[in-house]
């Protein structure tokens, strides 16, 4: 007999009172619930079994090793020769209890090899009775959730059901709008074609009377004039030859532009196959989406009639796809027989290529009407296969995407805004960098040139200094007169550099002059006179005058020092420099404090100088 029977492998571990392990083995039917075998194997049992079949495995490893085997045996089940077999052999009846051996065999063709021989013990009632409660109990348990997935279940497909009636109901109002939409703009179409291929009839009716008219006309007058004179005729003929030049290349142009015009309907016409192809193929996929949609549906049987209603409605537009179509080809045969009367015409009537050019404009006119309507058909087309290939989830995917899309885009936008803002927040900071480093060196420059002023100011003062030292001596010692150079002022170095050249320390021309000015003995040709802006030195002898000019004495950094121009302009960032306090020029320097008389030489001259103080 062959049964499918279940295997479980459960390894115990016991710790009251001796740590042990036991290795559990059950065979069940799930068919006869009375089929109950078990087998307990301890870690002395698995010795003596071990040294009983020649295992080479251990206690730890044996219950993988015996789940190796089982499952050799589950993939060589439904082969017709297996080659590993599980024999459940007993050796009386089944009611008797008595034990039943499970062998492992594997087969070949010289002999069956037994790799494991296990003797079972059949369930006694308690141990049925018990495994019997188990199984019920978890019979309960699937039960329960198998109730609770089939109440889920429906609610779902209740629904999926009411949403899919709402969503049927709105794509026929759709369709009904969409068919009287086709329909009103169909019949205004070709009532406007009809229209205009009266009109054009007509206007080449009596274009051609016209010009018979005046063909005629023409003929009587040449008739006329050719009885009058052979001369006349012969230069009428040459010029008709000129004419008749002009209107041949006229006539080669014209049939260019109708071979041009003719390439364009071959390419139309191409294109119009392709279309054709192209919704084959649509239909095509349309009818493996309708073969899905059947399968999905065999699950839903209260649908199945409206998708038979759909399938319907989608047959009565394709069979209006086809109506158009013929529409469309009867336009073009009207075409078609429109360029064989133009053509005719041609061969007829050589003077009347102007108006065949008109006629070629307004055809192309016709044919860019002719492609707006191929479009437009082609957009209603896959409009009316995307309403009804979509279902609700894939709008649901698609709406979902859209806003994915939204916000990618806005945030490429915004980063896109930030990355300019920050490059022209960039481009500012480089732009204030490089003021501030010409701000910088402008500032060093001037530190520089300060520092000499200040430097040359501090040996100015010392010099001073020492003179009144010199002078007080001397005044002491009885009329030792102070040694000035031979122009009356002492002698300082020049600083090129600071844009200082003037030979004549400036707190001389503040201290010595008064002096000369005020003492009654001296015989001085060049009065100086002193004010709040402005000191002039008129020199009487040699007829050369000198100026110092005196700015007003609350700015700081603004007087000039004998430097350039560039030195004195006011800068925000630039570091003022502090001159010399008005207090201690007034109360040590420039105060006259020699009561000696100096007597210049009558040629002595006063060099010009220029000083500006601060005060």
């Amino acid at each position: 007999r062959r049964l499918n029977v279940r295997v479980n492998i459960e390894l115990l571990s016991i710790s009251n009172p001796v740590h042990k392990k036991d290795l559990a083995v059950r065979l069940t039917d799930d068919t006869d619930p009375f089929f109950l075998y078990n087998l307990v194997i301890s870690e002395e049992d698995f010795q003596s079994l071990k040294s009983q079949q020649g295992l080479l495995v251990d206690f730890s490893a044996f219950p993988q090793k015996f789940i190796d085997l089982l499952q050799q045996c589950i993939q060589e089940q439904n082969k017709d020769i297996p080659r590993f077999l599980l024999q459940l052999v007993s050796s009386a009846s089944v009611l008797d209890h008595t034990p039943v051996s499970l062998n492992i065999v594997e087969t070949n063709p010289f002999k069956h090899l037994t790799h494991l021989s296990l003797k079972f013990l059949p369930g006694n009632d308690a141990e049925i009775k018990k495994f019997l409660a188990s199984c019920l109990k978890c019979l309960k348990e699937d039960k329960v959730m198998l109730e609770e997935k089939l109440r889920r279940t429906e609610e779902d497909l209740t629904r999926q059901l009411s949403y899919t009636q709402q969503s049927l109901s709105e794509k026929s109002r759709e369709l009904d709008k969409l068919k009287n939409e086709w329909t009103s703009y169909t019949t205004a179409l070709t009532n406007k074609h009809t229209q205009e291929l009266t009109n054009e009839k007509e206007r080449a009716l009596q274009a051609q009377a016209q010009y018979q008219q005046q063909h005629e006309q023409q003929k009587k007058e040449l008739e006329n004039l050719h009885q009058k004179s052979i001369q006349q005729l012969q230069t009428r003929l040459s010029e008709l030859e000129v004419i008749n030049k002009d209107l041949t290349e006229r006539r080669y142009k014209g049939d260019s532009t109708v071979r041009e015009l003719k390439a364009k309907l071959s390419g139309t016409e191409d294109e119009c196959q392709r279309a054709k192809q192209e919704v084959l193929s649509l239909r095509r996929e349309n009818t493996t989406l309708d073969a899905e949609c059947h399968e999905k549906e065999k699950l839903i049987n209260q649908l199945q009639t409206r998708v038979a209603v759909l399938e319907q409605e989608i047959k009565d537009k394709d069979q209006l796809v086809v109506r158009t179509k013929e529409v469309l080809d009867a336009t073009q045969e009207q075409k078609v027989i429109l360029e064989e009367s133009t053509e005719k015409k041609q061969s007829h009537i050589e003077k009347l290529e102007t108006t065949i050019k008109s006629l070629s404009a307004e055809l192309l006119k016709a044919n860019e009407i002719i492609k707006k309507l191929q479009g437009d058909l082609k957009t209603l087309m896959s409009k009316l296969k995307l309403k009804n290939t979509v279902t609700i989830q894939q709008e649901k995917l698609l709406a979902e995407k859209e806003e994915r899309l939204q916000k990618e885009q806005r945030e490429l936008q915004e980063t896109g805004q930030s990355l300019r803002m920050k490059e022209q927040e960039v481009c500012k900071l480089q732009e204030q960098l490089e003021t501030t480093v010409q701000k910088l060196e402008e500032s060093k420059q001037l530190l520089k040139t300060n520092e000499n002023v200040i430097t040359w100011l501090n040996k100015q003062l010392n010099e001073i200094q020492m003179a009144k030292k010199l002078e007080t001596s001397a005044s002491t010692h009885g009329g030792v007169r102070t040694a000035i150079s031979p122009h009356g002022m002492p002698d300082r170095p020049s600083f090129p550099s600071s844009g200082i050249a003037h030979p004549i320390s400036p707190l001389y021309a503040f201290q010595n002059f008064p002096e000369l000015a005020h003492s009654k003995n001296i015989t001085s040709q060049c009065p100086i006179q002193f004010s709040t802006q402005l000191s002039k030195m008129n020199r009487c002898s040699d007829g050369q005058t000198a100026t110092a000019t005196s700015h007003p004495a609350n700015k700081e950094n603004g007087d000039n020092l004998g430097l350039e121009s560039k030195y004195f302009k006011k800068k925000d960032d630039s570091i003022p420099l502090r001159g010399l306090s008005q207090n201690t020029l007034n109360s040590e320097y420039l105060k006259p404090t020699l009561s000696t008389k100096a007597q210049p030489s009558p040629k002595a001259a006063v060099t010009p100088a220029s000083a500006y103080f601060p005060g």
